[in-house]
């Protein structure tokens, strides 16, 4: 390195380099990605950097140095807090399907006095309610498989869910 030129290495160089550069440099931070507190982590992150490497640094670029450390580093920033809120939205997602002993209790419950409002049903309607509802069969082939028309095992179905909405009325 030729001795004529100034030398970032040079306190009074740099703290002049930084006193005019600090704000500006601050200000496209902020601007850019509009967090003034990280605007100003980073623009002192960046010249921490450029001290460390003010051997390598020219002081003709070490204003290119400076904005290039500081955009990267808030890029990457933004990058590891895309991968954070990922992270966090997934596991909430997962805690979601996480039953808690209060719910389970009242699942088990709930299971129970369905099972026992089917129990109650008559036979007809029990009939048509779990070939429906479990077995996922239409109403026609209900209607075939019972030998009995589909008007019937409409009237069968609506029956078994007003029992059923009767006897389990307090989990509406």
């Amino acid at each position: 390195m030729n001795i004529d030129l100034p030398n970032l290495c040079n306190q009074k160089i740099f703290t002049n380099f930084f006193k005019e550069n600090i704000k500006p440099l601050r200000n496209f931070l902020y601007f850019k990605f509009g967090d003034t507190e990280q605007a100003n982590d980073v623009a002192q992150e960046a010249f921490t950097k450029l001290w460390e490497n003010c051997t390598k640094v020219s002081i003709e670029k070490a204003k290119s140095y400076v904005y290039t450390i500081a955009n990267n580093t808030t890029l990457n920033l933004i990058k590891h807090q895309k991968v954070v809120l990922q992270y966090k939205n997934s596991t909430d997602k997962q805690s979601i399907f996480i039953e808690s002993p209060e719910f389970q209790m009242q699942e088990a419950d709930f299971k129970q006095k369905l099972e026992n409002a089917i129990n109650q049903l008559t036979e007809a309607q029990r009939v048509c309610f779990l070939m429906h509802r479990i077995e996922d069969k239409k109403y026609a082939e209900i209607a075939e498989i019972l030998g009995i028309s589909v008007k019937a095992v409409e009237k069968r179905m609506h029956g078994a869910l007003q029992a059923l909405k009767n006897n389990i009325k307090e989990f509406k």
